[in-house]
């Protein structure tokens, strides 16, 4: 007919059938030519009407469909359909509590009612209402008891609730009615896993795997809960498990590099973090433990490379750019460790060891004013840390402010006496000066 602009006759429900098809096809201008052609063949079809309205909510038209479903629902007023698509156009107008009274209507007239509950479930999950969301989404479980989709939302309700004990309990009534749901099994031994019953959990995770062994998914749990009971080469299987069932990701390649660093075997460990960042060139977490671990065996070179691979992925993760600090500092790259603590700053990184460390190194390449700038600023956010006020202090005596120098002196031996161990590391030279001496023996004194 759409190749030749001839009319032929279908029957109602033959029409319906194309409809849909150009609906879940995604072909709406479709759709909508069948629905006409079909009302100017059956005028009267309440089914058209439905799909005509339905296509309508979908182009937000909600005024339209909504004195379309008026006519319709004077037709008939027990027709669920009606409720339903009026419980939609308010739900799309957020208007999610007079959704849920009409679609109370069509429960009482459907025969699909786990339907109808799911999206009264739905609806309440809108209203951030979990209680009442979980109960719905229940009701469909006693309805359809293998309504896996209703039993994911009743955990995530419980889920948003933070009340994992009740979760489990509830799926322990579940597993009894039905000892063989490898998803049920599967989502107790994720509530086990976050109330941290990790040997419970490794159980749970053991029936999923026992009743279906391509469960992906159960492998990856199994795998998790294994490492917190540092069990790291059977976690170790269990994560290779799942690249025999599936595509290889970068995350289970992560994990595996992880737990052989565990277990200290670091050459393996490299290998797959090696994996992991050539599976996803941009996963920055990859990077950083490589970085870590190339740290650890002080191959400062490699790590200062994989480093910057993580921020040029993510350069406003103050994290790294903490860890480029330090791997700097230790190839005595000072002005690339100043940069990056300026970085730090810039991006709101307050941390007590950042402007410690900034101020040190400033003090190591003889710039002190800098150092003496950045220490005040830092005693905007830190008041009494005996860190600051001993670095003050010695920068003050190194200035000749000996008033300045003494107050912030005395101030930090009242907050920490035995970090001046410290001090005279940093200021060797004010440290043996000779009023310096003598406010730390009367402190002494004092205090005694």
């Amino acid at each position: 007919m759409l190749k030749t602009n001839s009319v032929y006759f279908f029957d109602s429900v033959e029409f319906e059938e194309i409809i849909h098809y150009y609906i879940d096809s995604g072909k709406n201008a479709l759709a909508k030519k069948a629905i006409k052609l079909g009302l100017k063949q059956h005028p009267n079809s309440i089914i058209l009407k439905l799909l005509q309205a339905e296509l309508l909510i979908f182009d937000d038209e909600f005024d339209a469909a909504g004195i379309l479903l008026r006519e319709i629902q004077a037709i008939e007023p027990t027709n669920d359909e009606v409720y339903v698509q009026q419980a939609s156009i308010f739900s799309k107008r957020d208007n999610h509590k007079k959704a849920i009274d009409l679609l109370t209507i069509a429960l009482a007239y459907t025969d699909e009612k786990a339907d109808v509950l799911a999206m009264i479930g739905m609806e309440y999950l809108f209203l951030d209402d979990f209680d009442e969301a979980r109960l719905n989404f229940a009701k469909c479980l006693e309805v359809d008891f293998e309504d896996y989709s209703s039993l994911y939302n009743v955990v995530y309700c419980f889920d948003m609730e933070s009340k994992h004990q009740e979760a489990v309990d509830y799926l322990n009534k579940y597993i009894d009615k039905d000892p063989y749901s490898e998803v049920a099994w599967h989502q107790l031994g994720r509530q086990y896993f976050i109330l941290e019953q990790y040997e419970e959990a490794a159980r749970a995770f053991d029936y999923a795997i026992v009743i279906d062994e391509y469960f992906v998914g159960a492998y990856l749990e199994k795998a998790k809960t294994l490492e917190k009971l540092n069990q790291f080469e059977d976690a170790i299987e269990n994560y290779k498990a799942t690249l025999e069932l599936d595509d290889a990701t970068a995350f289970v390649f992560l994990r595996i590099g992880e737990c052989y660093e565990k277990l200290e075997m670091y050459s393996l460990a490299t290998q797959f973090y090696k994996k992991a960042v050539h599976e996803d060139p941009l996963l920055d977490k990859a990077w950083i433990v490589l970085t870590n671990l190339v740290l650890k065996q002080k191959k400062y070179n490699k790590a200062l490379f994989y480093v910057n691979k993580a921020l040029e992925i993510d350069e406003n993760n103050t994290l790294y750019w903490r860890k480029y600090a330090e791997i700097n500092l230790k190839l005595n790259y000072f002005e690339e460790a100043i940069e990056a603590f300026q970085r730090c700053i810039t991006l709101q990184d307050y941390d007590i060891e950042i402007w410690v460390g900034l101020a040190d190194v400033l003090c190591f390449l003889g710039d002190y004013e800098d150092a003496l700038t950045n220490l005040l600023k830092a005693k905007t956010y830190f008041t009494d840390f005996a860190e600051i006020d001993y670095r003050l202090s010695g920068l003050y005596f190194k200035f000749k402010n000996f008033e300045k120098g003494a107050f912030y002196l005395k101030q930090a031996l009242v907050i920490d006496f035995e970090y001046q161990t410290i001090f005279k590391e940093l200021f060797i030279e004010v440290y043996q000066m000779e009023s310096v001496q003598d406010i730390i023996n009367e402190f002494k004194k004092t205090s005694s």
